[in-house]
């Protein structure tokens, strides 16, 4: 887990989008709506390294929900004063873990990259354990 971040429990269920991203591509799609609908809206520049955070948060998210996760099941996404909030929930009730570089044979890993980069990039990390099985992690990234 990203030491400065929090697990929690959820009571209530997420529910299920009809139309949430199943892959990363359409979750970066979804992001980039939210945060240019944001910048149109309150008339304020969009910082693109900020956008650029975001949708690395967002593609790591649903690539670990779909490679260790059982699938995506469910997306939100919505922009939050200075920030971008981002949600992912799959089917595993593991939680995210960071991979040693190497392998016990001293090999180095390929990937294991996902989880320090939403840690590292991400203002806030949540990971909530869902009613129905499976877990939800919300991971807000700052847009300025």
């Amino acid at each position: 887990m990203c030491d400065e971040h929090m697990i929690e429990s959820v009571l209530g269920s997420l529910g299920a989008d009809r139309d949430r991203p199943c892959k990363p591509a359409e979750a970066r799609r979804a992001v980039e709506r939210a945060v240019a609908e944001r910048c149109r809206t309150t008339r304020t520049p969009c910082d693109a390294d900020a956008l650029s955070d975001a949708l690395l948060v967002v593609s790591e998210l649903t690539t670990n929900a779909i490679l260790h996760g059982g699938g995506v099941t469910d997306f939100r996404v919505d922009v939050d004063g200075p920030g971008v909030r981002v949600s992912v929930s799959d089917r595993s009730d593991e939680l995210p873990v960071t991979a040693p570089p190497v392998d016990p044979h001293g090999r180095l890993r390929h990937g294991g990259h996902g989880w320090p980069i939403v840690c590292r990039l991400s203002r806030d990390v949540r990971v909530a354990d869902l009613p129905a099985g499976g877990k939800c992690i919300t991971a807000v990234v700052p847009l300025a």
